[in-house]
């Protein structure tokens, strides 16, 4: 029988990390499938029990040099004393701190061991040694088993050499720093995943399951489809589902990043993971546990890092090959001047020493995956889902983005606008028997003219013969009088003359209208407009702002009233009246014509799928709780608020930014450092300290600069 297992792991500081723990468990005999999420820390394996143990599998990744926690410790920080690395850090810090006292302040202070003097110094240095590079060396010694010689065992090497030249307190610190670097590197990354641990922290683990007068605690994953959970006031909501009674304000950030609560009521969808504020629920479960929209959205940001950057591609290839290159320019720094030209070992020994820990790759190695981990689980933490790495660097280059209209732009709901009498007749009049007729057919005009008539009040009228005329309206008799409702195209050619004026009017406006009439005449007007997004205005202003050359909206829907929509919302470019495969065409157009820019097409829904697939980055809104979009879409806005775009450009753009600035930083310097190795400028205390973990931080620090992104 498979089982399936999740692992918690901390102190993953790189990619590196990731691959050498996939590489080592997935070796172990008895493991079928698994996968280690470098944004998460979880590692999801799928093994049989009776080849291997989950037990031993921990016992693996432990002697790789990371600790293991149970779910609901995962949050625990690496810096937090219940570390044991931090723990043996310290105690490397103050061996080194003690010794360096007796070096420099106590150097008489000595002791003799079979005949030996013993410099105190040297005992305390060696201590530190073992405490610091106690994880240093399991980690070298499991990379040479698996024959990989990787930066730890550059570190341990290095140590080591100077041991050999009696610079102990140089060995010591090469080790420490080296230490509280890689425990940097794992706080960075801690802080970036910690928004999504947020996520996976508070789906809760049991639900309230109703059972006919009494209710009963059941473990999430064991309640079932149709099942009705009930949540208290001020609980987290466990499940998907609609609510049958009671109403609260629901706070649903973690799920679509909205700031303020949002009031439900019966019939309104409910997600995992959002809090109830203020009122009792009882609420009709439409999702297995691993279906709902916060495991589907756990499960895209765990599987992001597959999709990489091209940034993040070349900088692991180029890790691949630079230890081994570094160590044997080591190697030639060392033979060239001693054998061609007779200097002194031990002088170009310290030399090289100082170049192979100069060119420890490890800010370079982190420079991309933590400013990239950092965007996406801050972009989720507002709503924005990023599905990978790659999808970030193209948002950042993109420079030409296209809208649909009808959803996106609009809120593509119509609402009534005007209410017009002819002939004498009331609005009220109109309304009632408006009403009265669209009640009995379902239309979007025909909906939302009767939830305007329930909110003034207006009555329904029963009516007698009722009929409906596709694409031209309805018509029925109340009290003993015909009246219909519907297009032009429903009334006689004679009825309508004198009433141009009002259809030019409104069809400038982007209204739709609807007419109210007898057989004989026309007795009133009702307007219907599908009204713009209350940010879309901003979002065009804002795109503008952020350098975005060309905005394109193409719509199905007639041409002046996409005239009128563009006009209203600040676009110069739209293309009307166009069906599902010519939006498709067009966006290959675009992608033709843009060069090294990036196209976006920015949709709401099922229709707008294949343009969002053609497009070279595909943004969907208003994705909770859908699947098919959510599979289309390359970024997905998990609710309808148009802010999300220009944030997600600044996002990525910042975010490429600061790769750019660490990849300099990191090059830079080293290349600096490296150079006044030669004429003896640099000692190890300064390559460690500086070239090592000093840019380390830096890169660390600046990446962390991406969640400051408004």
């Amino acid at each position: 029988m498979i089982k399936s297992s999740s692992i918690s792991i901390t102190n993953l500081h790189c990619a590196n990390c990731v691959r050498k723990i996939e590489k080592r468990i997935s070796n172990i005999k008895g493991v079928l499938k698994l996968h280690l999420s470098f944004a998460t820390g979880q590692l999801n394996v799928s093994y049989d029990p009776q080849v291997v143990s989950i037990t031993e599998l921990k016992k693996r990744v432990e002697e790789l040099g990371h600790n293991i926690f149970e779910s609901e410790m995962a949050q625990k920080s690496v810096l937090s004393i219940g570390n044991l690395k931090l723990v043996f850090i310290i105690i490397s810090g103050i061996a080194l701190f003690s010794g360096l006292v007796f070096m420099f302040f106590l150097p008489a202070y000595q002791f003799i061991l079979f005949n030996i003097n013993i410099q105190i110094s040297k005992i305390f240095f060696l201590v530190a040694m073992v405490f610091g590079g106690y994880y240093i060396t399991r980690e070298a010694i499991s990379e040479l088993l698996e024959k990989n010689f990787a930066i730890e065992s550059l570190m341990l090497l290095a140590a080591i050499g100077a041991v050999l030249i009696d610079a102990f307190a140089e060995a010591a610190a090469i080790l420490f720093l080296f230490s509280i670097a890689e425990l940097l590197e794992s706080y960075a990354t801690e802080r970036s995943r910690r928004s999504i641990n947020e996520l996976i922290k508070i789906t809760p683990k049991t639900v309230n399951v109703k059972s006919g007068q009494r209710t009963v605690k059941v473990p999430v994953e064991r309640v079932k489809v149709g099942d009705t959970v009930v949540v208290k006031s001020g609980s987290y909501i466990g499940v998907d589902g609609v609510i049958l009674k009671g109403s609260s304000a629901v706070n649903q950030a973690p799920i679509t990043g909205e700031a303020m609560p949002v009031y439900k009521k019966p019939g309104d969808v409910v997600y995992t993971g959002t809090l109830n504020h203020d009122g009792r629920l009882e609420v009709k479960v439409t999702q297995p546990a691993r279906d709902t929209t916060l495991a589907k959205i756990i499960k895209l940001i765990e599987t992001a890092e597959e999709n990489e950057s091209t940034t993040e591609r070349f900088m692991d290839r180029f890790a691949k090959y630079y230890t081994p290159s570094v160590l044997i320019l080591a190697v030639l720094v060392i033979l060239v001047p001693v054998v061609l030209f007779q200097q002194s070992f031990e002088v170009w020994f310290y030399k090289a020493l100082m170049l192979i820990l100069i060119s420890c790759p490890c800010a370079l190695a982190i420079s991309t995956p933590v400013s990239i981990v950092s965007a996406i689980t801050h972009g989720a933490k507002k709503g924005v889902l990023f599905k990978g790495g790659k999808y970030v660097e193209k948002a950042a280059s993109v420079d030409t983005i296209a809208f649909d209209k009808t959803g996106t732009l609009t809120t593509g709901k119509p609402v009534v606008k005007d209410i017009i009498p002819l002939k004498g007749h009331a609005k009220d009049e109109l309304l009632h028997i408006a009403a009265s007729l669209e009640c009995l057919c379902k239309h979007p005009l025909g909906d939302a003219l009767v939830e305007f008539a329930d909110q003034n009040g207006v009555l329904n009228e029963c009516v007698e013969r009722f009929q409906t005329i596709p694409g031209k309206g309805v018509y029925g008799t109340i009290n003993g009088k015909k009246y219909f409702v519907g297009t032009k195209s429903l009334f006689k050619k004679s009825a309508l003359q004198g009433l141009e004026k009002y259809f030019a009017k409104f069809s400038s406006q982007a209204k739709s209208v609807v007419l109210i009439g007898t057989e004989e005449e026309i007795i009133g007007i009702i307007t219907f407009t599908d009204e713009l997004r209350e940010n879309s205005k901003q979002m065009v202003k804002d795109l503008r702002k952020a350098g975005v050359a060309r905005l394109v909206m193409l719509t199905g829907d007639n041409t002046r009233t996409a005239q009128a929509i563009a006009k209203q919302v600040g676009i110069d470019e739209y293309h009307a009246e166009l069906l599902p495969e010519e939006k498709l065409k067009f966006i290959g157009k675009l992608n033709n014509e843009n060069g090294q820019g990036k196209v976006a097409m920015l949709g709401d829904g099922i229709n707008d799928s294949p343009a969002l697939t053609a497009a070279d980055l595909g943004i969907a809104m208003g994705t909770a709780g859908t699947d098919t979009v959510l599979e289309a879409a390359d970024i997905a806005l998990m609710n309808d608020d148009l802010s999300k775009v220009p944030y997600l450009l600044r996002l990525s753009r910042k975010t490429m930014s600061v790769v750019k600035q660490n990849i300099i930083l990191a090059v830079g310097i080293k290349l600096v450092f490296a150079i006044l190795v030669f004429p003896g400028l640099v000692t190890l205390w300064m390559a460690v300290a500086i070239g090592d973990m000093g840019v380390s931080l830096g890169v660390i620090l600046n990446a962390l600069r991406v969640g400051n992104v408004k």
